[in-house]
């Protein structure tokens, strides 16, 4: 019996772990390279989230037509810019990746979890 409570204790302590991880990425400061979704109020916003599928399937031309085109329906989008960099970065175009994720910081507020993303410092050094 004790055996059965213990490992019922590990298989929720596990599930409990994986759950706070994921609402980590999902609700707080990017982590690693997960593409973000842009809010509602965004003309770019349809491009941007379609271009988001397309890079979670790991089709990056494509993803990257769909930022630029988010990009282009509206400059100060974000998350595009972001997106962008990211999809840059997995393509090896780094230098290019580096000067999207410099736009991400000059356009996101001084309080954005964007500004925290790891790989946004790993390219701009900050």
């Amino acid at each position: 019996m004790k055996q059965v409570t213990l490992l019922v204790g590990l298989v929720i302590g596990i599930l409990a772990l994986v759950v706070a991880c994921e609402s980590k990425k999902e609700g707080g400061k990017p982590v690693g390279d997960a593409a973000l979704m842009s809010p509602a109020s965004s003309a770019g916003r349809t491009e941007n989230d379609e271009g988001v599928g397309h890079y979670k399937q790991g089709h990056w031309d494509v993803a990257e037509g769909h930022f630029r085109k988010a990009i282009a329906a509206d400059a100060k989008l974000a998350e595009a810019h972001y997106n962008l960099a990211l999809t840059l970065d997995k393509m090896g175009k780094h230098e290019d990746a580096t000067a999207s994720f410099k736009k991400v910081v000059e356009l996101a507020p001084s309080n954005s979890p964007l500004r925290d993303s790891v790989i946004l410092k790993e390219h701009i050094g900050k």
